[in-house]
């Protein structure tokens, strides 16, 4: 499961969890625990620390999750191993929330092995995605300006075999 927050005014907190967008009510109490309110529903949670600072137990409902917190280096790293490390498949996917600040592609055009196809930002760095093999643009999805979500499909390739 993976869990992004988006925003935060006040006490009103959007989080992305695994792509569904929730918005919930959240007060922290003095004693580690936290108050949230969500859809009229009230839930008390207790957070537990490690010791390390990055890792977390989390009670709420009688059931327990081991959570493990990425600062947003870390996440932005993991996002750029995955990408460099994996063959071109045929669509590119938004590997994290991110806006689209630029796309450098358009149906049709037949990309080289190591141009690049889109410009995101995501917790305030922008990264390039550069497409690992030969390709054809069969469909951009997305706009400079979009907002998507992770695992969005954002431009669909004919890879060369």
């Amino acid at each position: 499961m993976e869990v992004t927050l988006l925003s935060k005014e006040g006490n009103v907190v959007k989080i992305d969890i695994d792509g569904r967008i929730y918005e919930a009510d959240v007060a922290m109490l003095q004693n580690g625990s936290c108050s949230i309110i969500h859809e009229g529903n009230s839930y008390k949670a207790e957070f537990v620390k490690s010791e390390s600072g990055k890792h977390y137990r989390v009670n709420v409902n009688y059931s327990t999750y081991q959570i493990d917190m990425l600062d947003s280096q870390a996440k932005y790293m993991r996002m750029r191993k995955h990408s460099a490390t994996t063959s071109q498949k045929d669509t590119i996917t938004a590997a994290m929330p991110c806006k689209i600040v630029k796309v450098y592609c358009k149906k049709g055009d037949l990309l080289k092995a190591g141009d690049t196809a889109l410009m995101m930002e995501a917790m305030k760095m922008q990264s390039y995605y550069q497409v690992a093999a030969d390709c054809q643009v069969e469909e951009v999805l997305v706009s400079e300006g979009d907002n998507v979500r992770v695992d969005q499909v954002l431009v669909r390739l004919k890879v060369d075999q």
